[in-house]
């Protein structure tokens, strides 16, 4: 419609998530139009990322150096591992500021529909660390989906094989959520995860 290349450019945009044909379109149109500059300063950024970021040798999160920030931190507590599927619930879990450990990042969960085993999520390394790591704990934070459920089992049972202690996350209510209006399913996670108050 616009010509090649600039259709390749909102083609290109699309790959984001949530990003569809209008709001690539606008994206590139902005960038062409009204700042070249941060265009050019956005295709430089996106290169040298792609290029320089890797995964942590350790928790497998994203980095530029062989340690991730949080691993090669003195403060955290290295004998306590949160097991995390995507390096987007590491930072949310980050965001949030309550917990002082280290994370093993999975890149997903696993679905034996789509190929998706242990060797894929890299739980052989997981295994590795809790062995040679003496842990005190290991927190699983997986997503509350069959798949998420499915690998936290599989995780637990490999953990405690290794006397290690194992840990969920509680499903509930939200901070400052109406009971009402909180669908079954997460009310009744809710009330099997209550505690003693």
């Amino acid at each position: 419609m616009f010509g090649s290349l600039i259709d390749t450019l909102i083609q290109n945009l699309r790959c984001l998530p949530g990003v569809g044909n209008k709001s690539a379109q606008r994206m590139a149109l902005h960038l062409l139009e009204r700042d070249k500059p941060g265009a050019l300063k956005l295709a430089q950024t996106i290169l040298e990322a792609v290029e320089k970021i890797g995964r942590c040798d350790c928790c497998r999160s994203l980095t530029e150096e062989s340690l991730c920030p949080i691993c090669s931190s003195g403060r955290r507590h290295s004998r306590q591992v949160c097991v995390v599927e995507t390096p987007a619930d590491l930072y949310a879990i980050e965001q949030a500021a309550g917990f002082f450990g280290t994370y093993f990042v999975l890149y997903g969960h696993l679905s034996p529909i789509d190929g998706i085993g242990p060797e894929e999520l890299g739980i052989d390394k997981l295994m590795d660390r809790l062995q040679t790591d003496n842990l005190d704990e290991l927190i699983l934070a997986t997503n509350l989906t069959l798949e998420g459920e499915t690998t936290a089992h599989f995780i637990a049972d490999k953990a405690r094989s290794l006397n290690v202690a194992v840990s969920r996350i509680a499903y509930g209510v939200p901070m400052g959520g109406e009971l009402e209006y909180v669908d079954g399913g997460t009310l009744n996670l809710a009330l099997e995860s209550r505690k003693v108050f």
